[in-house]
């Protein structure tokens, strides 16, 4: 006796263009989803600067046939350390590298950000099952959970499942679960990017590097293949409440913010080109109880903005899609709202922790003495970033999922 046919292919609208809203394209649609990508930009691309796509995050981009692209951009650090940040000991440092992919099967790299939307947006755009519509902003989002939209133009769109992959600002959030109001948390970041040509003294090594300091702390590694040296320094601040991490500041008030540092800290800032300074508040919001109503769920900084004090909010959101994909790969209709519960339930737990996590590490890394000398002593002892690795990068989402 013959088996049921299998259900028709569910269609989808993402909303977001961004790298969550892209990787949940290419997965879907590599299920057999049709996908309708809307974004208000008028063309791909991405504000920002550099990521970090650890193991867990390679691991699901490389399923989907991203391994040349990303390579061809990435830059592979040999480690990620811990310094002082004044007289620049070491205090804690993991391997990477042939490291990280002999122990964990995939690549820790470091990327522009945009180099990686467009990766995923050639992708995108190969791919005949997903429509990308660019320069159009949504206006409205039902309630109740039906899968619908409609744009500034008035236009409908209908699916049998609605994404909101559209941020920390997200429109799909609000008009579900109403206004979520953010928390300052005190600290100012400063973003930039530097050409590794004028950097060639500065003591940069091939790895990422973390500078811990009293209210403040400095991250830089290489992206673009090592062609430039990009960095986020972080102080605590109240003077700056401006969300937008596309406002820029004055080179003057970066130095000032890093004066007294290690000299390989300040001939970064100091490099940093006055155009080119961009810092923004860091907000805060909890954990959300609950990503999906109906057919319609959320993703990435939609659900569970991180703070950028693990490097994960990029790969939670890569995760995220792959979960999603998986959980509606061969689903009828009817069967949406319950795949969207799954997911939900098999991601909220990781990516509460993860906020967490990144909360944590934000107050770890500003400590003030006697308390920073304690904090030293325990990552020395082996208690830091490389004993919270395994459980991190280890993480295989489509496993997590039942797919393999």
């Amino acid at each position: 006796m013959a088996g049921a046919a299998p259900p028709p292919p569910l269609t989808a609208l993402v909303v977001g263009a961004g790298v969550g809203g892209l990787t949940t394209a290419l997965a879907l649609a590599r299920t057999g989803v049709a996908v309708t990508v809307v974004e208000q930009a008028g063309t791909l691309g991405e504000v920002g600067a550099g990521l970090q796509v650890s193991p867990n995050a390679s691991r699901a981009l490389f399923s989907l046939g991203l391994e040349a692209g990303l390579s061809a951009q990435a830059f592979r650090p040999e480690a990620v350390e811990a310094r002082g940040w004044r007289r620049g000991q070491t205090i804690s440092r993991a391997p990477l590298g042939d490291a990280a992919l002999q122990k964990y099967g995939f690549p820790y790299l470091h990327m522009h950000r945009a180099d990686l939307v467009a990766v995923l947006g050639a992708a995108c755009e190969a791919e005949p099952r997903i429509t990308l519509r660019l320069g159009q902003a949504v206006a409205a989002c039902p309630r109740d959970g039906t899968p619908a939209l409609v744009l500034a133009s008035g236009e409908r769109l209908e699916a049998d499942v609605l994404v909101g992959a559209d941020g920390i600002r997200s429109l799909v959030r609000q008009a579900l679960f109403g206004p979520a109001a953010p928390r300052f948390t005190g600290n100012v970041a400063w973003r930039g990017l530097v050409p590794a040509e004028k950097l060639k003294e500065a003591g940069i090594g091939p790895v990422a590097s973390l500078w811990m300091g009293p209210g403040a702390h400095f991250v830089h590694y290489y992206v673009r293949g090592g062609t430039l040296v990009n960095f986020v320094g972080v102080v605590e601040r109240d003077d700056w409440r401006e969300e937008s991490w596309s406002s820029r500041g004055t080179a003057e008030d970066l130095r000032r913010d890093f004066a007294g540092w290690h000299p390989t800290v300040r001939r970064i800032v100091e490099a940093a080109p006055e155009d080119a300074c961009f810092r923004w508040a860091l907000f805060d919001r909890d954990p959300l109880p609950k990503w999906s109503r109906g057919a319609v769920t959320l993703l990435g900084d939609a659900c569970h903005p991180t703070l950028p004090f693990m490097a994960q909010g990029a790969c939670m959101a890569i995760e995220d899609a792959a979960v999603l994909a998986a959980c509606l790969s061969g689903r009828a209709v009817n069967e949406v709202p319950a795949a969207l519960e799954r997911y939900e339930a098999l991601r909220r737990p990781r990516t509460a922790a993860i906020q967490a996590g990144s909360r944590r590490n934000a107050a770890i890394y500003h400590l003030r003495p006697p308390f920073s000398w304690a904090r030293n002593l325990a990552m020395q002892a082996g208690l830091g970033m490389g004993s919270t690795m395994d459980d991190l990068y280890s993480y295989d989402a489509l496993a997590a999922a039942g797919e393999h």
